[in-house]
């Protein structure tokens, strides 16, 4: 089993003392393996914060994170939609190379766009890794690597203990009964999975293991209805257009009520925002702050209001960008993300260094002190002189692609291949046809396509788009015994 030989060799370099000590130079560094806390909002967007400008939201936890962390102003998500996001986190890899294009869902659905039922279990992933090198590894909320076809529980992906709040057939019976007899299932979710991530480390005290915790909220994500608590925070909120800049102006112009939506949205927000404040308020009390990695991130950018249910949910803001869910362009792909790391990752920085999803299993191994194998087959790239202060990210251009339908403008809809170089932002059907360039430093909004101006770097771009087009799987066909029924909890 490949996945199994894949664990030996990191195991192997860990046993052989591969651990990184940070600089002791350093006064406040923290010496050892640190605990990990990846916290990932549902469909938040790149504005949809105080720090960030948002002219009524009201997030004083995630800006405290802002404020003693950084904040990494060009971090990237490798599909802008969930499913795909976050496969990327898990095994490093562009989720087009394991035919992962859209989200999971019934097996006809999934064979249409060319997917399987769920992420091959044989990969190794960041929870591997991490466990391996002696963490606790936890999945709290959404799981969504598999989908109503069925497929693996998490520990079949490395975590040694979970609590799935869906797909519906992995989802935890606590989960279940919860969902199913709450009125604000969304909102009161957020409280019940630090409630669950705070048990598991009252728990874990005892066992003198580092932790990771993949703290998944479903919030903000459709369908919203917050609490009267929640909802009370924003009764008083008058919302305008004008409030906005850019593409998100020209959007919320044409929302069907926007004071009311963005009210029930700031407030699902604001709810899942007072719930980090609890979790950190433990790591405070209890003395695990000063040697924990917070990173607060989304898995794609804001949904759109013209997807089904999402009428609240989707006066999320891109801030400046250009596009939504769905979209290759940047509002869609670039998300925020904090990192809190004391003593290693400057406090109330920005910084500009690009990485991205498929980054978080290499770095995370860093992190550790964990050395991969030379031969693991990923697409992510070592990124810890960023966390440490430096504005070294990747080095090799990030890639996406989508070929689905964007809702709304359809000024969103990318072409199907894109990619992001140093300054450049190219994209091209997969014959390249409807080539776009973008210099995203002088042009972060994608306004202005250079494509005649500057030919040479368009055509240079086109050909790489269509190589590594030419390396994707086109589609999926299953194995005989994967035709059966998928292994259950």
């Amino acid at each position: 089993m490949m996945r199994t030989y894949l664990r030996l060799l990191v195991a192997t370099a860990v046993s052989a003392g591969a651990f990184c000590v940070t600089d002791a130079s350093t006064p406040t560094a923290q010496i050892g393996q640190p605990n990990i806390l990846l916290i990932m909002a549902d469909d938040l967007g790149y504005g949809d914060m105080g720090f960030a400008g948002h002219p009524y939201l009201k997030t004083p936890n995630i800006d405290r994170l802002a404020r003693e962390g950084t904040v990494f102003t060009d971090f990237y998500v490798n599909s802008a939609v969930c499913a795909p996001s976050r496969v990327a986190f898990l095994c490093g890899q562009f989720p087009a190379r394991q035919n992962v294009h859209h989200i999971y869902y019934h097996a006809e659905s999934n064979r249409s766009k060319g997917m399987p039922d769920f992420l091959d279990p044989e990969l190794l992933t960041v929870a591997d890794v991490l466990s391996d090198a002696g963490y606790a590894t936890e999945h709290i909320g959404k799981w969504h690597i598999c989908g109503r076809a069925g497929g693996p529980p998490p520990g079949e992906y490395g975590f040694d203990s979970w609590l799935v709040s869906n797909p519906p057939h992995l989802a935890a019976p606590v989960y279940q009964e919860r969902l199913n007899n709450s009125e604000h299932p969304v909102s009161e979710s957020s409280r019940w999975m630090v409630d669950d991530a705070i048990d598991f480390l009252k728990r874990n005290q005892g066992s003198h293991k580092p932790f990771f915790i993949n703290l998944c909220f479903l919030a903000p994500h459709s369908p919203l209805k917050p609490t009267p608590e929640e909802f009370a925070v924003y009764e008083d909120l008058r919302a305008d257009p004008e409030d906005f800049s850019s593409w998100m102006q020209e959007y919320a112009a044409d929302a069907e009520d926007l004071t009311e939506q963005m009210k029930v949205y700031c407030a699902t927000v604001t709810g899942m925002d007072r719930q980090i404040g609890r979790l950190l308020a433990y790591l405070d009390e209890n003395g695990l702050a000063r040697n924990t990695l917070v990173l607060f991130t989304s898995d794609n950018g804001p949904e759109d209001y013209h997807a089904g249910n999402s009428h609240n949910a989707g006066v999320g803001s891109p801030g400046e960008y250009r596009g939504r869910k769905r979209s290759a362009y940047f509002g869609g792909m670039r998300v925020p993300m904090i990192v809190r790391w004391p003593g290693v990752t400057p406090a109330g920085k920005e910084n500009p260094a690009v990485w991205s999803g498929v980054d978080f299993l290499p770095t995370m191994a860093a992190v550790a002190g964990a050395a991969l194998p030379e031969s693991l087959p990923i697409d992510g790239e070592n990124c810890i002189d960023a966390l440490k202060g430096g504005t070294t990210g990747r080095q090799n251009p990030l890639f996406w692609e989508w070929k689905f339908r964007v809702l709304g403008n359809q000024d969103y809809k990318a072409p199907q291949v894109c990619m992001l170089d140093g300054k450049w932002w190219a994209g091209c059907q997969p014959d390249g046809s409807r080539a776009e360039l973008y210099d995203i430093s002088a042009d972060p909004q994608q306004r202005n396509n250079l494509n005649r101006k500057f030919p040479e770097v368009t055509e240079n771009m086109v050909r790489s788009l269509k190589t590594w087009k030419a390396g994707i799987p086109e589609r999926y066909d299953p194995p005989a015994e994967e035709k059966t029924s998928s292994p259950q909890l």
